[in-house]
């Protein structure tokens, strides 16, 4: 198979973009860049972009059932918000278990929990993070704890597993979600990745293979449901971040990127660094589930 290149690429040399989603009902992509507390909103059928400025960092947000506010993980705590209005109505403030520790990757699961998990930023990162959920009329739970980064959320296509990684660990596992009361078995070995690639932001597509971006390894990897590796995707940077599948046919992969903590020779090497980059794989997602209140 002939190695995919972009074809189109997104320049908006995001700091940290990341959390990117596709809202089919109004045919928007959505993506946040963490540290400029920005988010995107691209008109799929327009062709425009607007940039939003958000009152805190946005780690990860989802879409709401019936409404056009969404839900968001801030640095400090999940809250439902109107990002027109600029209006945060927190449902969750959980107290840091350490310090510099925020929110940061999030989904929503296919019964309409969000799920949130934090992560340390400080210089010498310290596993004092935890992946929460929170749902309707209720408070928000801790399932995970001793975490260092959150990352690689995303659910089987029959909503039965989660998988989820702490990045620095190189480890995606996986969990079976127990329903209806969203509990989560002990985990198992999903898949490792490489040295230096670390997994970062992922989907899954309709066949229930995993995509996971690789930060430090200038590639996606999409993972077969038994986590073998079934294909690889160059990203034109060290950083990809996040993705997802977008457009009115769900089969366009949509890729976010980092360009913080580059030097100026990286940067120089690497002028897409912080970019969104689409590609045509062949394969088809699966719509974003929606957090219902």
């Amino acid at each position: 198979m002939a190695p995919l290149t972009p074809f189109e690429i997104f320049r908006v040399r995001n700091r940290v973009g990341e959390g990117i989603l596709w809202d089919a009902h109004r045919e928007v992509l959505w993506w946040t860049d963490i540290q400029e507390r920005r988010l995107h909103r691209f008109d799929w059928a327009r062709g425009t972009m607007q940039i939003l400025q958000a009152p805190d960092r946005v780690g990860s947000f989802g879409l709401i059932a019936g409404s056009e506010q969404l839900i968001a993980a801030f640095a400090g705590g999940i809250a439902i918000y109107d990002i027109y209005q600029q209006s945060v109505d927190w449902l969750a403030r959980p107290p840091p278990l350490g310090p510099d520790i925020r929110f940061n990757d999030g989904r929503v699961d296919r019964r309409g929990r969000f799920w949130s998990g934090t992560m340390s930023e400080g210089e010498q990162p310290a596993p004092n993070g935890c992946l929460y959920s929170i749902e309707a009329r209720s408070e928000a739970r801790c399932h995970i704890r001793g975490i260092t980064i959150s990352n690689g959320l995303c659910f089987s296509p029959d909503g039965s597993h989660l998988y989820f990684a702490d990045s620095p660990t190189r480890q995606i596992k996986v969990y079976e979600l127990f329903e209806p009361d969203g509990v989560l078995s002990a985990p198992r070995l999903f898949t490792r990745t490489p040295e230096g690639a670390f997994p970062d932001g992922a989907t899954v597509d309709v066949d229930g293979c995993v995509w996971c971006a690789h930060w430090g390894a200038s590639c996606v990897v999409r993972y077969r449901p038994d986590g073998r590796v079934d294909r690889t995707i160059d990203v034109p940077t060290c950083q990809p971040t996040c993705v997802c599948f977008a457009g009115p046919s769900l089969d366009i992969l949509c890729v976010t990127s980092a360009r913080d903590g580059l030097n100026g020779a990286t940067l120089d090497a690497e002028p897409h660094a912080g970019d969104v980059f689409l590609y045509r794989t062949g394969v088809q997602g699966l719509p974003e589930a929606q957090y219902r209140r």
